[in-house]
This record gives C-alpha cells, sequence and structure tokens, in this order.
C-alpha cells in the first residue's frame, strides 16, 4: 500500500511540477521575453493544426476568459475529458474500452484539423473575439 501511495505522490508532484513550468511559461516568460513556442505546421504548410491556438486558449483559462478560450482552440474542450475517462478506464483495467477511446480521439483530433482548414468551416479556427 506504502508503494501505491509513493507513486501517486510522484506522479501528483510531476503533475504540479509541469503545469507550475506551463503556467510560469504563459504568464511571465512569454510576456517578459516575447519568446514563445511557433506552430512549425503553420510555419511550413500555411494550414491550421489540431493544436494552433493552445497557447491563446492556455492564457485566456488562466485570465478566466472561457469563451476566448472556447474560441481559440475548442478541440481541447472536448479532449481533455474524454482523456480523464480515459485514464479511469486504465486504471479499472478497461484495457479494450480505453484503446476504442484513445482511437476515437486521435480520428476526433485528426478530422478536427482538416476541418479547420476547409473554408466552410473556418470557424473552427483560431479567433480573437
Amino acid at each position: 500500500m506504502k508503494n501505491f501511495f509513493n507513486r501517486i505522490n510522484k506522479k501528483f508532484l510531476l503533475s504540479l511540477f509541469a503545469l507550475g513550468g506551463g503556467i510560469f511559461y504563459l504568464k511571465v516568460f512569454i510576456p517578459v521575453t516575447g519568446i514563445h513556442i511557433p506552430c512549425l505546421f503553420r510555419y511550413v504548410t500555411g494550414l491550421y493544426c489540431p493544436g494552433c491556438g493552445m497557447t491563446r486558449a492556455s492564457l485566456s483559462i488562466l485570465d478566466g476568459d472561457i469563451y476566448q478560450s472556447f474560441r481559440s482552440n475548442m478541440l481541447i474542450f472536448i479532449i481533455l475529458p474524454l482523456l480523464a475517462i480515459f485514464y479511469l478506464l486504465e486504471h479499472r483495467g478497461k484495457i479494450k474500452a480505453s484503446r476504442i477511446l484513445i482511437g476515437f480521439m486521435v480520428a476526433l483530433t485528426v478530422i478536427f484539423g482538416v476541418l479547420r482548414n476547409i473554408e466552410f468551416f473556418n470557424w473552427l479556427a483560431p479567433m480573437q473575439v
């Protein structure tokens, strides 16, 4: 039982460290230096990748602007709850269901990435409101 709690504590601390690093990057490093990670996919192809707008979405979440975050990249609002369900299924040993769910999430991400670059679905592209 002690080993279980040590694993949980390590994962929890690592998650907190990653979250803290992300917040530092978004709220301190970018504003001070003006340096951010560019989207190489957009730079090379001129198209939006499924992750385009994630930095703006994260900044909007940290500022409490949920609507702007949603408009920057709405995929994260679908993927995060599904990812939580995936981890729950994995933890409960429902491997087949978790594999189906991860396949669905990958397919959803690819479809989102394709659709947001089609004129009819331009409302899926990142936008400032």
